[in-house]
């Protein structure tokens, strides 16, 4: 069945740069998403790349909205039929982060809309888009040039962080991002066994810890960064597309650093 992959989201941040970096290493369909301005997104991955711009469709996904999220699994169903296509590489990469140095600084708000952005989205992009991946069953692509740059295993790779690590909690602060990507750990591993059973080895899941990337998200502490710590967002995208390639059937389920290296639970 031929392969197509999916990053969501992919208007800026790492996933632009996964996005890009997926369209210039890989021969197959692309399918970004974004909450807005999706014409102007689909030129901005596409600005500099020699690629073939019909391999990428950019399509409006929420995270914080089921049914943008099931809106657009229902446009990959017309493209991607279940069974004739099979999801090979999904790269689902929402974050937000309030940086709660002490209970005190704990607003309820604030950590329910990290808890619905970063773990529940993931969630129910994994509910909508589960389908698309291939089952035990499911004849793999054999064809060489369409799974070039992909990872042999269909991999669904949700973002992580190592502040998610229990064991690895020596500093505190930070409630709800930490607890939250603590859930993305255990959804990981909770979906992994799930693949485990309707997938056998033709999928897997794991999660990702990216490092400190030179994004939005992180900007308020690059100061506290150490320079050679502190990582360019290309830089890190071809780090992750290569661990999801590397790490194969013996590391589903767990959380990999962008060196390869696992984040202990």
């Amino acid at each position: 069945m031929p392969p197509w992959s999916l990053i969501s989201p992919a208007s800026r941040g790492i996933g632009f740069a996964l996005a890009r970096r997926v369209l210039q290493t890989t021969n197959a369909p692309v399918v970004a998403t974004a909450r807005k301005n999706l014409d102007k997104t689909k030129e901005e991955l596409l600005e500099g790349l020699d690629v073939d711009e019909k391999r990428l469709t950019v399509l409006h996904l929420d995270v914080l909205d089921e049914r943008t999220i099931e809106d657009a699994a229902t446009s990959c169903k017309r493209h991607f039929a279940t069974s004739s296509h099979q999801l090979q590489l999904a790269f689902i990469v929402p974050g937000i982060l309030f940086p709660e140095k002490s209970p005190a600084q704990i607003k309820a708000d604030d950590a329910l809309l990290t808890f619905r952005t970063n773990t529940l989205g993931p969630m129910l992009m994994l509910k909508h888009f589960s389908p698309f991946i291939p089952k035990k069953s499911a004849s793999i692509s054999k064809d060489v040039d369409y799974m070039e740059g992909l990872p042999s295993v269909a991999t669904t790779a949700v973002m992580s962080a190592r502040v998610g690590s229990i064991g690895d909690n020596r500093l505190g602060g930070w409630y709800s991002y930490r607890a939250s990507k603590a859930g993305v750990n255990q959804l990981v591993k909770t979906f992994d066994n799930h693949l485990r059973s309707a997938s056998g080895e033709n999928a897997m899941a794991v999660a990702l810890h990216p490092g400190t990337v030179k994004t939005s998200l992180s900007q308020d502490f690059w100061s506290n960064v150490k320079k050679e710590k502190l990582f360019e967002r290309d830089w890190v995208a071809e780090r992750l597309c290569d661990v999801v390639k590397q790490v194969g059937v013996e590391g589903r389920g767990k959380c990999w650093d962008w060196d390869g290296k696992e984040v202990p639970p």
